[in-house]
């Protein structure tokens, strides 16, 4: 067992970006093999809202068919701890676990699984601790908000044999995978823009102002929440309002475009942008939050030295929407719109154009991508959600055949990176581009840190 005075010393280490590298792999890591009809048993990293409200009953829809089964809840603050054994106890009709941290959590016999639902920048993080622990995982996105962090949880990933799932829930989705396989067969031609939107009007989104009150630095464990970002005086704002405060989260970017920028990156097999631009401010909700309330970034995307290229613009605003989040691919033929789910030919080049430059027009046929009634959950915290139904599904049956997921830990090193770009162009007001060769995101001929 880990002793108080060997973990502090760790996590100074950690304060230097190097703890997770040094943390072992257990030979659980490479030998535990689930069995057919072997009980999966499943710890949850963090009650959160998004676990209660979404996750959860997305694992409940299937774990009786599995035989998959929540054993243990590892949470740092003794209130959410308390109350996610409660509400699990009650829910499942058996006894909880609860851990103080990872550490005892980990320290649990034939644990075999996790779902990780904590701070955006501790996923990464509480990744690399799950699969040296020789547990598959469920992972939150946005995956990584530092490179560093980045690149050191997919080698975690990819030094073991650990099946994880990134909560790009989309990849589940069959009007997705339907939008995929039209473009990829190279039906819909080339990609010449994409319209990413995500509006909403909640002063109260990421506000935690009531639970503020309830919370103790004494009641949870600071520095251990920190992991390996700079120490500094508690602040109980930024361990429950973390969306709003850089390094904690990017805000915007990661909690919404990375959802987003993932189905540029999985229609089209590119890895990251060329480079990314972003304006945008605190123009509405002055509360002391760092990160913005509203954002324009514009990203080129193609391989290097090829002009097929095409532009993407993620626009997002807090301060008037209904949360309808748009996103629409265009092609000289027309457009494919994955909110109404329709491939249609508007804006594609109409007969009367094409015959001037001694052309042929290029119309799209119209067809449906999925059912009618299908539509996107855009709402994080929305029970019911299919798309995170379907995507729980898919991870507990890739855990049972060890089949990559839908959403592989590449997914999330991936949309990490156009992230992470957005991020140091909007910090330094400047275009971010991407080295290939140090996998490194590059703004004013600097790595961004």
């Amino acid at each position: 067992m880990t002793s108080r005075r060997e973990f502090i010393r760790q996590a100074a280490v950690a304060a230097a970006g190097t703890y997770l590298s040094t943390l072992p792999f257990t030979a659980k890591s490479y030998s535990r093999i689930i069995g057919a009809n072997d009980r999966v048993r499943v710890g949850i990293v963090g009650f959160s809202d998004r676990f209660r409200t979404s996750l959860f009953p997305a694992f409940t829809a299937h774990h009786s068919k599995l035989n998959f089964d929540i054993v243990a809840l590892s949470d740092l603050w003794k209130l959410r701890r308390e109350e996610g054994q409660a509400f699990l106890e009650q829910k499942l009709n058996q006894k909880i676990k609860p851990c103080v941290n990872n550490e005892e959590l980990y320290q649990m016999k034939d644990l075999d699984a996790v779902i990780i639902s904590t701070a955006d920048f501790q996923h990464a993080l509480h990744t690399i601790e799950a699969v040296k622990a020789g547990c598959d995982a469920y992972v939150e996105k946005p995956f990584a908000e530092t490179m560093e962090d980045n690149r050191a949880a997919l080698k975690a990933v990819k030094a073991t044999d650990r099946i994880v799932q990134i909560g790009s829930q989309r990849r589940s989705g069959a009007n997705y995978h339907a939008a995929a396989d039209f473009i990829k067969q190279g039906k819909f031609g080339d990609i010449t823009m994409v319209e990413l939107t995500w509006n909403v009007n909640q002063p109260g989104r990421w506000r935690r102002p009531g639970l503020i009150t309830k919370l103790k630095e004494s009641d949870t464990d600071w520095k251990r929440f920190l992991m390996n970002r700079p120490f500094e005086p508690w602040d109980p704002r930024k361990y429950l309002e973390y969306r709003l405060f850089w390094p904690y989260s990017s805000g915007m970017p990661g909690q919404w475009m990375s959802h987003q920028i993932d189905t540029v990156h999985w229609f089209t097999g590119l890895k990251h942008p060329r480079s990314v631009v972003s304006n945008g401010g605190i123009y509405m909700w002055n509360d002391g939050r760092k990160n913005w309330d509203t954002t324009t970034a514009v990203f080129d995307y193609g391989l290097e030295g090829d002009q097929k290229g095409f532009q993407v613009i993620f626009s997002s605003r807090m301060h008037n929407g209904s949360e309808k989040p748009a996103e629409i691919y265009y092609s000289n033929g027309g457009e494919l719109n994955l909110i109404t789910n329709q491939i249609s030919p508007n804006g594609g080049l109409q007969e009367n154009h094409a015959a001037a430059m001694g052309m042929k027009a290029n119309l799209l046929p119209t067809i449906a991508l999925a059912d009618a009634s299908m539509q996107v959950v855009a709402s994080a915290n929305t029970g019911g959600d299919w798309l995170t139904t379907n995507h729980m599904l898919n991870w507990m049956e890739c855990i049972r055949s060890r089949r990559q997921p839908n959403a592989p830990v590449e997914a999330g090193y991936y949309h990490s990176i156009a992230n992470i770009m957005t991020t140091a162009a909007s910090h330094s007001g400047s275009k971010a581009t991407f080295d290939e060769k140090k996998q490194e995101v590059i703004v004013n001929g600097k790595v961004f840190k």
